[in-house]
């Protein structure tokens, strides 16, 4: 049974398709730097109001890898990726 976080961006273990149980769940609104993260991960943004989860090459910079719209995520190679951050909506 996968288990779902409303209101957080949650990463799970490499190669694990499908999602089921989340290595790494984030809660506040901000950059987080990722940790010997390589490989294919499943990143699901479960934040609400819009909130927006997108993956970075540098840490809260260069976050022109994915952005994820609320309810959404994406099947990922992470090795080149830093950091996650987690914002509001778009204005």
């Amino acid at each position: 049974m996968r288990r779902i976080l409303h209101g957080a961006v949650c990463v799970y273990p490499q190669n694990q398709n499908p999602a089921v149980s989340p290595s790494h769940i984030y809660w506040t609104y901000g950059t987080h730097d990722l940790h010997n993260q390589y490989g294919s991960h499943w990143v699901l943004n479960n934040q609400y109001d819009g909130a927006l989860a997108m993956l970075c090459y540098s840490s809260g910079t260069d976050c022109t890898a994915d952005m994820l719209a609320e309810g959404t995520g994406v099947y990922a190679d992470l090795t080149p990726i830093n950091s996650i951050v987690l914002r509001p909506h778009l204005d």
